[in-house]
């Protein structure tokens, strides 16, 4: 069995955003993307702020269902 990032599926998704996320970290695109940018000299791929927008505009839950958890 191998063994999976400390990092994986710590919170439930709050919307696409994150399971995107979760699936570069589990394919390991994360690391591709922070290696070649910082071989590029970009200090900020934009990951977290693409991540935060998705989540918003997709979110998987209703505004509602939020506020009673």
């Amino acid at each position: 069995m191998k063994k999976q990032s400390k990092n994986l599926r710590k919170k439930e998704s709050e919307g696409l955003g994150d399971t995107i996320a979760y699936l570069t970290e589990l394919l390991k695109i994360d690391k591709a993307v922070k290696a070649v940018t910082e071989a590029m000299g970009i200090e900020d791929c934009g990951c977290e702020r693409r991540r935060e927008a998705l989540n918003e505009m997709f979110p998987y839950k209703k505004d509602e269902e939020k506020k009673e958890n």
